[in-house]
């Protein structure tokens, strides 16, 4: 199957692409190169550099003629998005529609879109099924809330099959520290270079973590699987960030110095998604222990680091 996926140089991204590589898929990319990075192309990957809200992108539908298309580029800043609404709308609500009209156009067989438990808002119960109230409280939620009916609404209007992945807070490899990226990837970050981890509240807020090889295996199991179903992508569990710092401190093995600042305005005190649906729909449930993932992570990290000091090192004794 011919795949488009854009915000393919993205951290998730890169992973769905390896993944879809890996079951003999084809990958078009379609990536701004903003947030995305150039060493998140895999070989054998025709890749755009293009903006999602471009007239230009048609281009691409009209060469490559993809059969599905895996929708991961977004604005995803939650801060970012009550700061900057237009912008946020902007990329998450009309690139979204770009993409729809595109695809209805040139008839793929269907809209993977990556959504997030952000549309939930605060929730009345937990875990978070499918049927739960969608009440956000960000930008961020408002325009991911917005694409989701305006999938549905090209489905009504125009034959284009769907499915929506409601994805809980994902980490791991290649996984941004920089700006407001996955706390995972700050603390452990910050770890990895002995600096104290900057907590925003008390540490007692709960998130729903879920690794990014499994966020990329439902992914990839939708293309055959959860047809014009809604799906939340998470762990079921609620893990504090106080614990999280903590499970870092021991896979480091190292105490870890901890500031804490004001809580941030959008975030929410608890989370976790249920994830029955993608079990019975997408035949999918999360295979990596938080554990797993942090050590994966860490690993990364520290061969980076690596790699850059005997970078560094060449460089300065070379003639």
């Amino acid at each position: 199957m011919k795949v488009l996926v854009t915000g393919g140089a993205g951290f998730i991204g890169y992973h769905v692409t390896k993944n879809l590589q890996e079951k003999g898929h084809s990958v078009i990319m379609i990536d701004s190169l903003i947030t995305g990075k150039e060493e998140n192309i895999p070989d054998g990957v025709a890749f755009y550099k293009m903006d999602i809200t471009s007239p230009e992108i048609e281009t691409v539908f009209i060469k490559e003629e993809p059969d599905v298309i895996i929708h991961l580029a977004a604005q995803i800043s939650v801060s970012y998005s009550m700061k900057n609404p237009q912008e946020d709308g902007k990329v998450n609500i009309i690139g979204t529609i770009n993409l729809l009209h595109l695809s209805a156009k040139y008839h793929l067989k269907k809209f993977i879109f990556a959504s997030s438990a952000a549309v939930y808002g605060t929730p009345l119960n937990l875990p978070i099924d499918e049927r739960h109230q969608l009440m956000p409280t960000s930008s961020y939620g408002l325009s991911k809330m917005t694409s989701e009916n305006y999938i549905q609404m090209y489905y009504q209007s125009n034959s284009l099959p769907y499915t929506i992945l409601r994805f809980s807070n994902v980490y791991g490899p290649r996984q941004t520290s920089e700006g407001e990226a996955g706390v995972i990837s700050i603390f452990l970050n910050s770890a990895s270079q002995d600096k104290p981890i900057q907590v925003f509240g008390n540490g007692n807020q709960t998130r729903d973590f879920i690794y990014v090889k499994d966020v990329a295996e439902a992914c990839v199991q939708s293309l055959e699987h959860g047809e014009n179903k809604i799906i939340n992508i998470g762990s079921e569990t609620q893990l504090s960030i106080n614990q999280l710092i903590h499970s870092i401190s021991k896979i480091s093995e190292k105490p870890l110095s901890v500031k804490f600042e004001s809580a941030r305005e959008g975030d929410i005190e608890h989370s976790s998604l249920d994830y029955s649906k993608a079990r019975a729909q997408l035949e999918w449930s999360p295979r990596y222990s938080l554990e797993q993932g942090l050590r994966e992570a860490l690993n990364e990290i520290q061969r980076k680091r690596r790699r850059s000091h005997e970078t560094a090192w060449e460089k300065s004794h070379s003639i």
